[in-house]
């Protein structure tokens, strides 16, 4: 299958946003419903990451706030969900409507030069100042970071995944 691969820096952003959200897909797709549901750490502070579930709805309810950072500095109109529990039925599905949101909201900016992406600043609600590449970044960081934190639930025997 040929890859069509998007020009400039944040074209390979989204390349690379969709990479990781496809291989977590990819791992959530080998993981039962029980297994998705399952409180795996209840001693967690934070309740974004109790379970598979809660941990793979935060990943994507804040893909649609980065993408609604953006649209602010643009002033794109925001049309992005309520934040909610996603089911395993539906992660895929909600995957993919955040990247189409964030497509759709990067749409002619991927060839932006590297003094127009440093001209972008967006603080975010947990503190720093990202410029725009750097936000996607953390964006794509972000999902690795919880894909590997759902690794280590089945690498710890606390959930089992299919075909691992």
């Amino acid at each position: 299958m040929k890859k069509n691969y998007r020009e400039g820096a944040i074209g390979a952003g989204m390349d690379e946003y969709e990479r990781a959200a496809e291989e977590l897909k990819n791992l959530v797709g080998n993981i039962s419903e029980s297994d998705f549901v399952k409180i795996v750490d209840a001693e967690t502070k934070d309740e974004d990451c109790r379970s598979v579930q809660t941990i793979v709805s935060h990943v994507i309810n804040s893909g649609f706030g980065y993408a609604n950072y953006i649209r602010d500095w643009f002033s794109i109109p925001k049309s992005s969900p309520e934040r909610r529990l996603i089911s395993l039925n539906d992660f895929s599905m909600e995957v993919d409507k955040m990247l189409a949101y964030t497509s759709e909201t990067l749409q002619d900016k991927w060839e932006y030069s590297d003094e127009e992406i440093q001209k972008v600043k967006m603080v975010v609600r947990w503190g720093p100042q990202y410029d725009f590449e750097q936000l996607i970044e953390h964006a794509i960081v972000h999902i690795l970071r919880h894909r590997r934190q759902i690794e280590k639930f089945s690498f710890s025997g606390k959930i089992s995944i299919i075909n691992s």
